[in-house]
């Protein structure tokens, strides 16, 4: 056993090395003024995936199902063959609408809805936090297992606390420092990237010693386990209804690889290039295998040692402790240790994000009395990042006995399952909208709470057995776990089942009877087309226009907005590098046009901090235009709609409305023209063809009443030669 100070010491070291990797790469990437940009570090920060669900839980899950285990990794290896397809569109729309989280990326397809961003986090929330506390338990039990001799002898109360303060402080250094989560993180993707490499060779090497060392290979490992019985190990049907567990797990991992918070964020947010997804293609499939390689032999050699199978978790540990090999036991727990720090910073930083900019921020902009904390969002951060940690501590002392814990990964993933239908359809069908989008993730989400959060804490005590024997009120067909008389099931099939029918029902439904408004469309089609190919950069265009709008003026207006969620410097910057974009710097003046793009880009750095839908909406309510500025860009918009109409077809448009001055929403009137103008070409192509049929029907009356004329001329023809012939004859 080791001493406990002693093993503080170690980790504090291995988190301090890993921080010095990290400023090490920040300060290069500052020195040279180029970043690193090399697919094998985007595809190996894939890998925090595998957290110590993975690093503990999988042998576990083999000691007790089987072979059941892959089914988290097989609907991986699925979902990865679509990236070409759906991680290449999420990294497009990433790049041009400056996406920070899944939330925003969900909400910014539904016409920046605030509305679905909050309910996106909130169940990100509720489902991942409890996912932490797993992490928390792990790192905790495995601390207390190499101190101790056994686990039962932890300090819930010291351990925990300190372990929880410590992933506090490092997440807070490594992910939490700036602002703007958009800007590359690259720092803390090496240090994520040490990590998933650490925790590979901890258990490839722990695997390689029980299976070569303890015992004489594979081949002698499976001949003890039929000698003892132990052939479940092995086998793909070793629990009950494994048929609909393995099409479970397919389905729920096939989401999860692309939807958990801290995959979206590695996969689409810490994306620089989209070549790197093809390295990442085979790259974590192969990483996958690896760490999945000594799964089974791991699991074996824990049973035929005679542990106890309530221990198997912890295999990776105890046997080279009980082999006497504390060495590569004090590296499995810092492979542990590895796997579920990575997790912890990267989904804290990630919800973070996500509360801030879609739940704080917006309830800030409700409250007149807390607009100054707009100022301070970084700090709103850290406080988030704490609350996060330590309700998650909460949760893990509150159910550290239970069963829960046990299957909360499983139960994160049927919570993140909600995000599917709304993320792969609004990928791929045009007509989805924001009503379904957010009927659909409501009713999921209501279904996965009453269906398998509910049972949960019932068996924990919280609320009456009753509920689950006999149903709220003692109508059996609403029994949680049961609903609608559907019995027999597992647990976690039946709320995927369920909160699935009801999420995409409520979503296909919805969206076909909702006809959004214009605005929607016209975002929808936007949208749909960023993600068809990689978006140019855009640069100021000629306008022809007079150049009659000072600079200095516009500037200090975007530099006060942006300073109300970024600090002084910081908003400077960026409004600086956006005139140098525009080329506009040694102007004191510039165009109507210009205005409207250097507008554009405020938006975008903004979006960048605080979310899409939130800088649309700070955008709309701060930025205002002159009442000759709203003319000119009138005057603008009715130039560019009368060449588009061209000759002929401008009978029953309308010239552009004026709106109010000071609006920030013009650049609409434009979309309103060329929409009308487009219906005026359809209803003129169906009304020529009309013509086209009518004229058509004419000519065929033409032509038989020629063939009439022409019959009848020749009846004519033989009566006169009859009547003369007749005639003669007298």
């Amino acid at each position: 056993m080791f001493n406990p100070f002693v093993v503080i010491l170690i980790v504090s070291f291995y988190m301090a090395l890993l921080f010095g990797i990290a400023q090490w790469v920040e300060k290069r990437n500052q020195l040279t003024g180029k970043s690193f940009n090399n697919p094998w570090v985007y595809a190996l920060s894939i890998a925090v995936y595998h957290t110590s669900w993975t690093f503990y839980g999988s042998v576990g899950f083999a000691a007790n199902s089987g072979l059941l285990f892959l089914g988290v990794y097989i609907g991986g290896f699925i979902s990865i063959l679509f990236w070409h397809f759906t991680l290449r569109k999420m990294v497009q729309a990433k790049e041009t609408f400056r996406i920070t989280s899944v939330a925003d990326f969900i909400s910014t397809r539904y016409n920046r809805s605030q509305k679905i961003a909050g309910i996106v986090t909130l169940i990100a929330l509720l489902g991942i936090v409890p996912y932490i506390s797993l992490q928390l338990k792990a790192v905790i039990t495995s601390f207390n297992l190499i101190t101790h001799n056994s686990a039962e002898m932890m300090d819930w109360g010291l351990s925990g606390l300190f372990v929880t303060i410590f992933m506090i402080v490092f997440t807070i250094l490594f992910g939490v420092r700036r602002l703007d989560p958009t800007e590359r993180h690259q720092g803390m993707i090496f240090a994520l990237v040490a990590e998933c490499l650490v925790k590979l060779v901890a258990f490839m090497a722990v695997g390689i010693f029980v299976t070569y060392v303890l015992f004489d290979g594979i081949g002698d490992i499976n001949q003890r386990i039929e000698e003892a019985g132990l052939d479940h190990i092995t086998s793909f049907a070793a629990t009950d209804n494994a048929g609909s567990m393995w099409v479970t797990l397919i389905v729920l991992s096939f989401v999860a690889v692309q939807l958990l918070p801290r995959q979206f964020h590695v996969t689409v947010v810490e994306n620089t290039d989209q070549r790197h997804i093809r390295t990442a293609m085979w790259l974590f499939p192969l990483y996958m295998v690896l760490i999945n390689l000594f799964v089974v032999p791991i699991a074996a050699a824990g049973l035929l040692t005679g542990i106890d199978k309530s221990s198997a978790d912890f295999f990776v540990l105890i046997l080279p402790q009980l082999a006497g090999n504390n060495l590569l036991s004090l590296l499995a727990f810092i492979g542990g240790f590895s796997a579920a720090t990575g997790m912890i910073i990267i989904t804290t930083m990630t919800l973070a994000t996500m509360a801030s900019n879609h739940l704080v921020l917006p309830a800030i902009e409700r409250t007149g009395a807390c607009t100054f904390l707009r100022g301070y969002l970084l700090q709103v951060r850290w406080v988030l990042v704490a609350l996060i940690l330590l309700g998650s501590y909460w949760f893990t002392l509150e159910f550290a006995d239970s069963y829960i814990l046990a299957s909360i990964g499983l139960i994160s993933f049927v919570a993140i399952l909600q995000f599917g239908p709304a993320t792969f359809g609004g990928l791929f069908w045009k007509k989805a909208n924001s009503a379904g989008a957010f009927l659909g993730l409501a009713c999921g989400f209501a279904v996965w709470c009453y269906t398998l959060v509910l049972p949960t804490l019932v068996k924990h005590g919280w609320f009456a057995n009753d509920i689950l024997t006999f149903g709220p009120g003692g109508i059996s067909y609403l029994r949680p776990e049961a609903l609608f008389g559907l019995d027999g099931m597992h647990p976690v099939t039946h709320a995927v089942f369920w909160s699935m029918l009801f999420n995409i029902g409520a979503y296909v439904l919805i969206s076909l009877l909702y006809q959004p408004h214009k605005e929607e469309r016209n975002f929808t089609t936007e949208f749909m087309c960023a993600m068809l190919a990689k978006a140019q950069g855009r640069k100021a265009r000629p306008t022809g226009l007079e150049a009659y709008i000072v600079l200095n003026a516009k500037l200090e207006e975007a530099k006060s907005l942006l300073a109300n969620y970024l600090n002084e410097d910081k908003a400077n910057e960026q409004v600086q590098n956006i005139a140098d974009d525009l080329q506009v710097l040694d102007k004191t003046h510039i165009t109507i046009i210009e205005l409207v793009e250097f507008h554009r880009m405020v938006e975008h750095v903004l979006a960048g901090s605080i979310g899409s839908a939130s800088a649309h909406s700070a955008m709309e309510s701060r930025i205002r235009y002159s009442e000759k500025e709203s003319a000119d860009l009138q005057a603008v918009f009715s130039h560019i709609v009368t060449e588009l109409q061209g000759s002929g077809v401008t009978s029953g448009l309308d010239e552009p409305q004026p709106t109010e001055p000071g609006g920030f929403g013009l650049i609409e009137d434009l979309q309103t023209q060329i929409d009308k103008l487009q219906n005026k070409i359809k209803q003129q192509e169906l009304e020529l063809e009309r013509m086209d049929q009518k004229l058509e029907h004419r000519y065929e009356e033409i032509f038989k009443y020629r063939i009439e004329a022409q019959k009848t001329h020749q009846e004519n023809e033989a009566l006169r030669k009859e009547l003369n012939e007749r005639i003669g004859q007298i």
